[in-house]
């Protein structure tokens, strides 16, 4: 007989959320599901080289959403303080202090907002955001976010598997890997005057990594539709990695046989390798990661870092054979 057990990260809203958050993110939630709209089309209805006629997104006026809840929790720890979340963030778009992408990033037009996806996949083209993300299944999943800064966040994303969405875009067997691009827009990005990295920001992962049931796409957090500062309409989370993985505001999609570059790699490659698994085994060169800062917790709470940010049951065996000390 198969006994189906959880991993340790998955439990319940109780384990991981205070009462009254609890309390008032179900609040939220029925509310939404009461004035949620239709669902929408799966990804790709749009023609080669095309644009997709998208619908209006499955939102209702105030910008709540409709989502499911589902097992996916972090094993400890309360959520982070919606305003911690949406004010101390790193969007170097809009600036290098964390409080500027909540100053600034209000200036970035994400509707309508558009796709492009290339490459070694049976459908490209350019898709509108409803074409890419069915907004009629959503969930919610609670997160630890860590940053490579040695702090970290607990967060309720709302959003869609990884996966299912790659998957809808018929990638051949010549895509190894996949790339993410941010949206670029020097005249609503402040930050992008000035090469702090080369942008438009890149990201990338194995299409193993992409297509492990962990990796997710949001467009919402707290019930609500992403704020700018956080990467909206559309981010990609990976909890295993470093918060710099997760890009943010994609716009383009492409599936390629090479390893892509990376900006913070190609920035400084001694400190940012490609894979950025969180590893308290190794530190950054100006850094412990042994250890990280609880955002919102007081200015003293830490816990012990763990070895890929407590989802090794998850995803530890896409790295058989890999010594993660110097492939980071």
């Amino acid at each position: 007989m198969l006994i189906k057990t959880k991993p340790s990260w998955q439990l319940t809203d109780a384990d991981v959320t205070p009462q009254h958050l609890y309390m008032n993110r179900r609040k939220i939630m029925a509310a939404g599901g009461a004035l949620a709209t239709t669902a929408f089309t799966t990804a790709c209805s749009a023609q080669d080289s095309g644009v997709s006629s998208g619908e209006p997104a499955a939102r209702t006026a105030d910008g709540s959403l409709s989502f499911s809840e589902t097992d996916y929790r972090v094993s400890d720890g309360a959520l982070t303080p919606e305003d911690a979340v949406t004010g101390y963030n790193n969007f170097y778009e809009f600036g290098t202090g964390k409080d500027d992408p909540a100053r600034y990033a209000h200036a970035m037009t994400t509707d309508p907002w558009s796709i492009e996806v290339t490459g070694h996949a049976g459908r490209t083209g350019i898709f509108a955001l409803e074409d890419v993300v069915d907004f009629g299944a959503l969930e919610e999943r609670i997160y630890r976010l860590r940053c490579v800064e040695a702090w970290s966040m607990v967060i309720p994303w709302i959003g869609v598997p990884l996966g299912d969405v790659l998957s809808a875009f018929e990638p051949t067997s010549d895509a190894r890997y996949v790339a993410f691009e941010t949206y670029l827009n020097r005249d609503e990005m402040r930050g992008t005057r000035f090469p702090v990295l080369d942008w438009p920001y890149r990201e990338g992962l194995r299409i193993d990594e992409a297509m492990n049931p962990l990796a997710f796409l949001a467009v919402g957090l707290y019930g609500n539709v992403l704020p700018n500062q956080n990467g909206a309409p559309i981010r990609l989370v990976v909890p295993w990695k470093y918060g710099f993985k997760s890009i943010k505001s994609i716009n383009k999609i492409s599936f390629v046989s090479e390893e892509p570059p990376t900006s913070w790699k190609q920035s400084a490659p001694r400190e940012y390798g490609f894979y950025s698994n969180v590893n308290p085994n190794r530190s950054h060169p100006r850094w412990s990661q042994s250890s990280e800062r609880i955002i919102g917790a007081g200015p003293f709470a830490r816990r012990d870092t763990e070895m890929f940010n407590g989802y090794g049951d998850a995803v530890a065996d896409l790295y058989a054979g890999m010594d993660l000390d110097s492939e980071y």
